[in-house]
This record gives structure tokens, C-alpha cells and sequence, in this order.
């Protein structure tokens, strides 16, 4: 088996403001959002191999770290899309070829914002690879959960009526990274680009949308694993 984890940096996270895009800000302990995750894979057994793909912007800044931190496992640093879908398709576009010569290989796909990730998250997803096509990492939801008048509406007045509550038991709050076998995923996303409009929100949503045949399997994810949105999630 083949692992090879792309590490999504190409945003600017907007929400926590500033010039400086999120991925490059400092945590408590002066190191970047991108350093903690990219180290995550870099010392993890199962992970063989690592792509940063990177806001263009900032490739120079990211090739700078990969030389201060001595990663030996990241092999490139890829320039990101306006989107996250066109940011996977270019990590995926790297290997496509390739991997034709490497049957047994999977793609990781992982939010550089999210800093925390485990040693045990990665082993689980790793395990559950050896017997699935497709994985990927979610946590219960605990909170009740609302469905919603359109946003159209709440957008108007900043105020929503309730529909419904659906079973909590049925959600959970999906995280990264998701892997899946390269010959599942590539054909999902040459499906998806030749339809020319993309809505999934995630890697997940894609291979679900346009290669539904194959099953998702989830594992068990860590309240840790949060994402930086804001800037107070820095601290």
C-alpha cells in the first residue's frame, strides 16, 4: 500500500482577517497552522509520501518551511485553486499516470487548517484502508440540530424559522483527512470536471456525487481535530 497526503493550503482564510493567509500563522508554540499538520504526516508510519498544494501566492513561503523543517517526505508544493475541488484535481493530476504503474496507492486528502490532527486519527483511517475503498473521519453531532427556512430568507431578516429537528443519531460532523483508492477518486473527479459544475463541499461529496457506487466508510475522528476558522482558535 501507498499513501500520499495532500496537504490543502490553498485558501486565504478570510474569516481570521489580516494579510497573512491562516495556514501560516503561528500557534502557541510560534510554530504555523501548516507546520503542525504537514508534521502530522511526516511522522506518520502509514503516510509514504506528501504534496502541500499551496495559494499561489505563498508558494515561496511554503517551500521555505519544507527547507527550515527538513520534511523529507514532501516531494512537491503545488500551486491551490480558487476552490478546494481545484485544489484536490491538481494534487490528483500529479500522480494520475503514475499510479497506473502503483496499483495499490491512496490519495489523503487533509485541511492544512486543521493542526491537531492525531497519530491515532491517521492510523485508524490507515487500518480501515486495508479493507475499504473510500475513508474518512467524522465525530457525533451532540448539539440538537435545526433544519432551516432557506438562507435565502435568514440572509433578508438575519432571523430563520425552525422546519423541523432531525435525529442527531443520524449526523455526524465530518473532519479530515478522507483517503480513498486512486481509482476511485481520480474517475470521480473527471466525471465531475467534464460536467462542468461542481457543488460538493469536500472530497467525500465528490466521490458521492459522481462515483456513487462506491461506499464511504467513516472513522471515529477527535474533538481536537477542530478546523481554524476564527483567530481565536489559534489560542
Amino acid at each position: 500500500m501507498r499513501n500520499i497526503a495532500f496537504i490543502l493550503a490553498g485558501g486565504i482564510g478570510s474569516r481570521v482577517g489580516g494579510e497573512t493567509p491562516k495556514q501560516l500563522l503561528p500557534l502557541t508554540d510560534g510554530r504555523s497552522v501548516l507546520e503542525h499538520s504537514v508534521d502530522a504526516f511526516e511522522q506518520a508510519i502509514a503516510i509514504h509520501e506528501i504534496v502541500i498544494v499551496m495559494h499561489p501566492d505563498w508558494i515561496e513561503e511554503a517551500e521555505a518551511l519544507v527547507a527550515r523543517n527538513g520534511w523529507r517526505k514532501v516531494t512537491h508544493v503545488i500551486s491551490g485553486g480558487k476552490e478546494r475541488w481545484e485544489s484536490s484535481w491538481n494534487a490528483i493530476s500529479l500522480f494520475l499516470k503514475e499510479d497506473k504503474k502503483n496499483p495499490d496507492t491512496f490519495y489523503w486528502f487533509h485541511d492544512a487548517a486543521r493542526p491537531y490532527v492525531s497519530q491515532d486519527i491517521i492510523h485508524r483511517v490507515a487500518e480501515a484502508l486495508k479493507t475499504h475503498l473510500a475513508v474518512t473521519v467524522a465525530v457525533p453531532v451532540t448539539d440538537t440540530l435545526y433544519r432551516v427556512e432557506s438562507q435565502e430568507s435568514r440572509a433578508k431578516s438575519q432571523e430563520s424559522r425552525v422546519v423541523s429537528i432531525p435525529s442527531r443519531t443520524e449526523y455526524m460532523r465530518a473532519q479530515t483527512p478522507q483517503a480513498f483508492h486512486y481509482l476511485v477518486i481520480g474517475p470521480a473527479y473527471m466525471r465531475a470536471i467534464e460536467k462542468g459544475k461542481i457543488e460538493a463541499t469536500d472530497d467525500v461529496g465528490i466521490l458521492m456525487k459522481y462515483n456513487p457506487e462506491v461506499e464511504v466508510y467513516v472513522v471515529d475522528g477527535e474533538e481536537a481535530n477542530k478546523k481554524i476558522t476564527y483567530l481565536e482558535d489559534l489560542q
